[in-house]
């Protein structure tokens, strides 16, 4: 496996981590480094070491989260976005400019959950490195990087379209999360 297809692997894998960051920046009156920081770290860091974590404990575990991993996916991300919904729902009409609970966007809780629903995959595609003879560490480094990269840029971009379209648009970020929970399962379940 050569360079420009673990590119392609790495961005392929990094899309769900950019769209959870873009609703994440959706929902904040301004990007901050310290976001930039944590979207990178977390997301970035759960998508090189989910696959180190799948080469390590080889198929036969594998194959039983393989099972379930879209399971998790969908659940993991149906209830962060069930609960952005319904959070944006029951604003009814309160002040947009009041300033948002940070904690509860980007407290360590939040994206760890969000970190392990968008990397699940990623534990899979690990397993299956061997069989590809894809260089380990280099291959881990390039999902990564590219993760961490696709990760800020997203954050950029959902605030951008958050500060065009206002902040309600935290509505259109949790369904984003539904959504790509749903996209996940069903991809699964029809394969």
């Amino acid at each position: 496996m050569g360079f420009p297809s673990v590119l392609v692997l790495s961005l392929g894998l990094a899309m769900d981590a950019t769209a959870v960051s873009a609703a994440r920046g959706l929902a904040v009156p301004q990007v901050r480094l310290r976001h930039a920081v944590l979207v990178a770290l977390f997301f970035g860091g759960f998508q090189a070491g989910m696959p180190l974590l799948g080469w390590a404990l080889g198929a036969t575990v594998g194959r039983f989260v393989e099972a379930w991993d879209h399971w998790i996916a969908f659940a993991l991300l149906g209830a962060i976005g069930g609960k952005m919904v319904h959070e944006a729902w029951t604003k009814n009409g309160e002040d947009d400019d009041e300033p948002r609970d940070e904690r509860a966007l980007f407290g360590l809780r939040v994206m760890l959950l969000l970190a392990v629903a968008t990397s699940i995959d990623a534990f899979a595609v690990g397993i299956t490195l061997p069989m590809l003879r894809a260089p380990l560490l280099p291959t881990i480094a390039t999902i990564g990087v590219t993760t961490a990269l696709c990760s800020v840029l997203g954050l950029a971009l959902g605030r951008r379209l958050g500060s065009v379209f206002g902040k309600r648009l935290d509505l259109v970020g949790g369904l984003a999360l539904i959504g790509l929970g749903a996209k996940i399962l069903i991809e699964h379940l029809t394969a």
